[in-house]
């Protein structure tokens, strides 16, 4: 007897909706048997009643649901007076067929090399092999499971099982479920399928023993649901996908499927939104993908939007993402959501958990440690960090580079920001707003102090964790949270806290010295300078004053907006009476005059600085005063006074380095690479090598980047002059990585040009150099891009035209 039509209809629609019979069954409250019955043409006369359940259980729309209806009445009408003999379960194998795939996977190419790798692996394995693929929602681990048993499955001799375990549902399939719908995919009776668990298991063992197939367990919920479905033969290879690690699952292969990265993100953008849309306006498309994060739902919404948006320019769109507090609520696209696949995880959280998640949003930056956890959520650091390893099982938050830090993406921290601003109180956020910028200010300021050279220990204390153990710790600590402790001063900047942002900025002044960029210390010494002015000492303002023309003459390349401020410190410590402040005026005017006039002008300054910290009797003062003079000697071509200046200040920094103190260690490296550069100058390139190689380790051992940078750069510069072209172009090579060598660039780069054997090469270094001229205003920079000008036919840079001079020299490598 063969089926009729409302049953081949009735079949159809269920296995649309990806429902077995018991599930139908579930829904309607018709029994298994008649659905069995009227799937097989059984019963071809179902009763109106039941037809509604059905329909109402299937979900159809309205034309589905008149048609199913209407063939159930021609089923009435036609009614076989006959009642055929039963027939026998047909194979099932339909209930665990693999999904039609939506979209071919883009940018996973190595991902899929992986898989073919650990099909190979299970195909000759003795035993089977578990592979398991992990990751963050929404990041395409059901798409790749997918095309994996569509490429993969004809690999194996009984083919590809597929069941979606729907880890995430309010009610994921249980491992009694789960066993029953792979058996009616093994063609197992229904009735054959047994009651109880254990016998249950017992058939899947004896169904699967003999059998080689790909079995694919898409969004797995716990170990404990995989577990019972892994009693496989050799030959079987068993995928296994889910948004948690399943740490404790026995994996032969582990996959993490991470973001796309942009060209790939871009590429994906185009398949769904149209390669010529993208191509029109490519700059905005790569804003879109990036803004995407490289979540390829999030650029299958965008790409939708975008599809169903013709009149849109995709810079329209763009802009439409950059707002944070909307940018969930624009990455939808009719059902599909970015917000929804995130809540999945969410309401899977522990309410602890669930907290310190929302407490994340918070966090300034993109990654936090431990202890800033523990703060901002109010919680023990054990505590804490429990919840932290639950999300990161969870592909909430991912485990940092660093023991004991996070990483948390920027679209999972707006979905944090988004909880946190629903189920949680204003003052609650207040309050944990205001306790995390207090620690993290306070936590910097005894961090900097680490790097005082005139403290000998340090006494202060933090209110809560304490990660600052030693001098080490706080350097890694300052570096790796900046963006965080840098947010806190400005919190504390907007709401008039000047006692902390003073002690910060007055703390920070010798860890600026070797660390940090120009723009950082710019802003610190700015708001350290408007918060001693608030509090009325006029010592304190003239120092910060200093400080913040030292970081605009020396890595901003602004001299001249450093010699006003310089000026107004001046008339502020003459104000205050106090030698040693003006000892320190001078000291950064040399620098700025050496920018703006010659080096003659600067050592008066220089010695002017001298005569005053003699006077005070401030002995690093003295000697660092003295270290500069010898610079500016250097510059005006005096290498023979120079060094002998320089030999002084070597002296004292070689007995103060006996103390063991790495602040000592690290003056004294500056010293020798100041003494290095006059010795090779004046042809002592070998003793200047040796210079530099004991200053290089030294910087090293304390971690100081800049000052490594910097040895090297010396070293380049000694060995161009002794004609040692190959092993000075490494060096300046090696130097010019630093970010913080500030308008030495345009130098360095200059010298790479003429150590280069390579034509086109030196061409390029010079066209980097006169680009690199465009970023400072200097008497020396000037200079050298009149030259550099001159040599590649081009008209010299404005310092406040960047851009079209970009263009200008772009043309220039061409040519």
């Amino acid at each position: 007897m063969t089926t009729t039509t409302f049953g081949d209809f009735l079949r159809f629609y269920r296995l649309r909706a990806v429902l077995t019979q018991e599930e139908l069954a579930e829904r309607t409250g018709v029994s298994v048997r008649a659905i069995s019955d009227m799937e097989r043409g059984r019963a071809r006369n179902p009763q109106r009643r039941t037809v509604e359940l059905l329909v109402d259980g299937l979900g159809l729309a309205e034309g589905d649901a008149a048609e199913l209806t209407g063939l159930a009445r021609a089923g009435r009408r036609a009614v076989d007076p006959v009642d055929p003999a039963p027939e026998p379960d047909v194979f099932a194998g339909e209930v665990c067929a693999v999904p039609p795939l939506p979209v071919e996977p883009i940018g996973r190419e190595a991902e899929q090399r992986q898989l073919d790798g650990c099909a190979r692996d299970a195909e000759a394995s003795p035993r089977s092999q578990v592979t398991l693929v992990h990751g963050p929602p929404g990041v395409g681990k059901s798409a790749l499971a997918v095309d994996a048993g569509h490429r993969l499955g004809r690999r194996f001799a009984d083919g590809c099982l597929y069941l979606d375990l729907r880890g995430m549902s309010d009610e994921p399939l249980s491992w009694a479920q789960a066993l029953h719908r792979l058996l009616r995919g093994l063609g197992v009776r229904e009735r054959a399928i047994p009651a109880d668990a254990d016998d249950r298991v017992a058939l899947y063992r004896s169904q699967m023993l003999e059998r080689a197939v790909l079995l694919i367990l898409d969004n797995a919920a716990n170990e404990a649901q995989v577990r019972p479905l892994l009693a496989t033969s050799p030959g079987t290879m068993v995928l296994v996908t889910s948004r948690m690690t399943l740490a404790g699952l026995d994996a032969r292969h582990r996959l993490a499927l991470g973001l796309l990265g942009q060209d790939r993100a871009v590429a994906l953008l185009a398949r769904f939104a149209g390669a010529e849309r993208v191509a029109a306006e490519p700059e905005a498309a790569h804003r879109v993908a990036r803004l995407c994060g490289g979540i390829p739902l999030a650029l299958l919404i965008a790409g939708n939007r975008m599809a169903s948006r013709t009149r849109w320019t995709t810079a329209h769109f763009a802009d439409q993402l950059e707002g944070r507090r909307r940018r969930l609520s624009v990455l939808t696209a009719g059902d599909l959501q970015v917000r929804t696949a995130f809540d999945l995880s969410y309401r899977h959280l522990a309410p602890e958990v669930a907290l310190v998640f929302r407490r994340l949003a918070l966090v300034p930056g993109t990654g936090t440690s431990v202890e800033t956890a523990a703060v901002v959520a109010g919680r023990t650091p054990e505590q804490v960090e429990r919840a932290l390893e639950e999300l990161a099982d969870a592909s909430l938050i991912e485990v940092g580079e660093t023991p004991g830090r996070y990483a948390c993406h920027s679209l999972i921290r707006e979905f944090a920001r988004e909880l946190l601003d629903r189920e949680e109180s204003a003052e609650d956020v207040a309050e944990a707003t205001a306790r995390l910028h207090d620690w993290l200010l306070a936590v910097a300021t005894k961090a900097a102090l680490h790097f005082d050279h005139d403290r000998a220990e340090v006494s202060a204390t933090v209110d809560g964790p304490d990660p600052v153990r030693d001098r080490e710790a706080a350097g890694r600590w300052l570096a790796v949270e900046e963006p965080a402790w840098l947010e806190a001063l400005r919190s504390a900047v907007s709401r008039d806290a000047h006692r902390q942002v003073l002690d910060l900025a007055r703390a920070v002044h010798w860890y600026s010295d070797l660390r940090g960029t120009g723009e950082l210390w710019r802003e610190v010494f700015q708001a350290g300078a408007g918060a001693a002015l608030a509090l009325g000492d006029p010592r304190d303002q003239a120092e910060q004053l200093n400080y913040l023309s030292w970081a605009l003459y020396l890595l901003c390349g602004r001299p001249h907006e450093a010699l006003g401020v310089n000026q107004r410190a001046l008339a502020t410590a003459l104000e205050c009476g106090d030698p040693l402040t003006r000892a320190w005026t001078w000291y950064y005017r040399t620098g700025i005059e050496r920018r703006l006039s010659t080096p003659a002008a600067a050592a008066k300054h220089a010695r002017r600085a001298v005569a005053l910290f003699e006077s005070t009797d401030h002995a690093n003062g003295l000697h660092l005063a003295l270290s500069l003079l010898g610079v500016m000697l250097h510059a005006a071509g005096d290498y023979e006074e120079a060094v002998a200046v320089h030999r002084r200040t070597e002296s004292y920094y070689r007995e103060l380095d006996a103390t063991g103190r790495p602040g000592d260690a690290e003056l004294l490296s500056m010293v020798l690479t100041r003494l290095a550069d006059s010795l090779s100058a004046s042809g002592d390139v070998t003793g200047a090598l040796e210079l530099l190689d004991e200053a290089e380790a030294r910087f090293a051992r304390y971690g100081a980047e800049s000052g490594v940078a910097k040895a090297r750069y010396m070293r380049g510069l000694a060995l161009a002059r002794a004609g040692r072209r190959a092993e000075a172009r490494g060096q300046l090579l090696q130097a010019l990585d630093e970010a913080r060598l500030s308008d030495n660039r345009v130098e360095l780069l200059r010298r790479l040009a003429d150590v280069s054997d390579d034509p086109l090469e030196a061409r390029g270094f010079q066209v980097r150099a006169l680009a690199e001229c465009s970023r400072y205003d200097t008497r020396a920079v000037r200079a050298h891009a009149a030259e550099l000008a001159t040599v590649l036919g081009v008209t010299p840079p404005s310092p406040v035209e960047p851009d079209r001079y970009r263009i200008r020299t772009s043309q220039a490598l061409r040519t």
